[in-house]
């Protein structure tokens, strides 16, 4: 195995996988959902957007290209630390994802408390 500083988004996204496997399905369905609130309330978000790294329109593709991702993969997302990781974690895609668990488990939606350590030793 790399050392974790040699990493890149996808291997972190596959070694999180396939460690909380468990946790999985629970995160995609949060995913699911924020990607669905910001498709639904793109306007707001757009109008509110101030000084971020990213235009508010980019952050929306961003998150529209994750809900396809995860409607058309679905299951095997959840089986497959490689699918879930190259579908998901590949490129700009990366950023996003990063911050989705980032979101996730601040909020405390994970119900395993490891799952949290693992996020922020990976992503963080």
């Amino acid at each position: 195995m790399q050392p974790l500083k040699a990493m890149n988004n996808v291997q972190k996204a596959r070694l999180l996988h396939a460690l909380m496997l468990t946790e999985i399905p629970q995160f995609l369905n949060y995913a699911r959902e924020t990607c669905l609130f910001i498709a639904n309330n793109a306007d707001i978000i757009s109008e509110n957007w101030k000084d971020q790294l990213f235009t508010a329109a980019f952050w929306i593709e961003l998150s529209k290209d994750a809900h396809l991702r995860i409607e058309k993969y679905g299951r095997k997302l959840e089986q497959s630390s490689v699918v879930f990781a190259e579908q998901l974690f590949d490129g700009y895609g990366a950023i996003f994802m990063s911050h989705l668990l980032l979101q996730y488990t601040t909020k405390g939606k994970h119900s395993d408390p490891k799952f949290k350590l693992a996020v922020d030793l990976l992503f963080n």
